[in-house]
């Protein structure tokens, strides 16, 4: 199925339903996490099912190795934007001193 014949789960009729068994302390924790993006578990679990539809299968690697994988991918882009980051800079003005970008980070020092 191409991604033009791909159904919209937003847009799609909601007339049927189904259920699933969950540890109450595991759907807490997801509903915690969702709900920080403004999200249901119905809408986070809509999200799962759109997203699976367009990769036409799961929406993420599956096997042994993916925190390896996803670790190395985050390096790959951090490296990437720090690049950027260094490229953007012009003049000494261009500059962010390093207490300020702790701030605007909200980390502590």
């Amino acid at each position: 199925m191409s991604e033009y014949n791909t159904p919209n789960v937003t847009n799609a009729a909601k007339t049927s339903s189904f259920q699933m068994r969950i540890n109450p302390e595991i759907k807490q924790k997801a509903e915690m996490i969702f709900a920080k993006y403004g999200l249901t578990l119905t809408n986070a679990v809509n999200i799962f099912i759109q997203q699976s539809l367009n990769a036409g299968g799961l929406p993420f690697l599956v096997s042994q190795e993916n925190a390896e994988y996803l670790k190395a991918k985050a390096m790959k882009q951090l490296v990437s934007e720090v690049e950027k980051g260094w490229q953007s800079v012009k003049t000494d003005a261009d500059w962010i001193p390093e207490d300020d970008m702790y701030s605007r980070l909200g980390v502590e020092k």
